[in-house]
This record gives C-alpha cells, structure tokens and sequence, in this order.
C-alpha cells in the first residue's frame, strides 16, 4: 500500500486514487481540502466528495528558486511546476505540476491527478503527495 502524506486529503475511486473534498448540501458549493462549513453561504451541512482526477490547466508558474527555511532542505533544489487546475464543475486546485519546462505547459491543456513521492521517513520508505501531469498520461 502507497504511503500518503496525508491520507485525509485523498479517497480510493473505481478509477483510482482521486482528492477528496467536500460539498455543501445548501448552495452546492465545493472545497478542497475538505471543510466543515462552507465558504459560500457558511451553511455547515457538508458532505465529503471525491474530485475529479482529471481537469485543465487554469494558470501556471515554475518555481525557479529555493523557497526560504523551513521548507528549503538541505537537499539540492530543483525547479518545480505549480499551477492551478480547473476541475470541471467543482472548483480550481492549487497543485504542483510534474511538468516544469515551461515551453510544455499551456493554458488549457488536459491535467490528470497522480501520486509522486514528496519524503522519505526515517526508514527510508517514501511518502507520496499529489500532483497534475499534463496530457491523457496513466496515473
């Protein structure tokens, strides 16, 4: 079984492993990660939904430089993709992207959800975190 970073933020589907939200019962509204009241109409009748596993990119940027400690490390630095992704009719994810070479990313190409390892524990056994790949690839 895949180790998550956080297991309150994903659900199994029949098509695999997909984010998990919630929506509110009283205007539709949905949010990610879930919530207990909603942003909208602050009705708190919330349900929990999985969300789409695949969507389009919205808006892009690659993050070109170390971020400032906590989160730097002290391993080496890569730049990273991150964007947010129009889930169809539910709502826009802020996701990394596996994709950072920006002359392959585009407004509105096809994004697809898939698990990619974040850190290693202690023991050496990685957990994974969520990402968009873009295009049609398998998750």
């Amino acid at each position: 079984m895949t180790r998550l970073v956080d297991e309150s933020l994903f659900t199994d589907t029949p098509e695999g492993v997909a984010l998990l939200g919630s929506r509110c019962v009283d205007c539709s509204a949905y949010t990610f990660p879930r919530q207990g009241v909603c942003p909208r109409c602050t009705g708190s009748t919330m349900e929990d939904v999985p969300l789409s596993r695949t969507g389009t990119l919205w808006s892009w940027t690659v993050q070109g430089f170390r971020p400032k400690a906590p989160y730097s490390g002290t391993e080496r630095y890569e730049p990273y993709g991150v964007g947010y992704v129009e889930l169809p009719g539910q709502l826009i994810v802020e996701a990394r992207l596996t994709e950072t070479d920006p002359e392959r990313l585009a407004i509105g190409m096809p994004m697809k959800l898939q698990l990619v390892p974040f850190c290693d524990d202690p023991d050496g056994v990685p957990a994974y975190t969520f990402a968009f790949v873009a295009g049609d690839s398998d998750v």
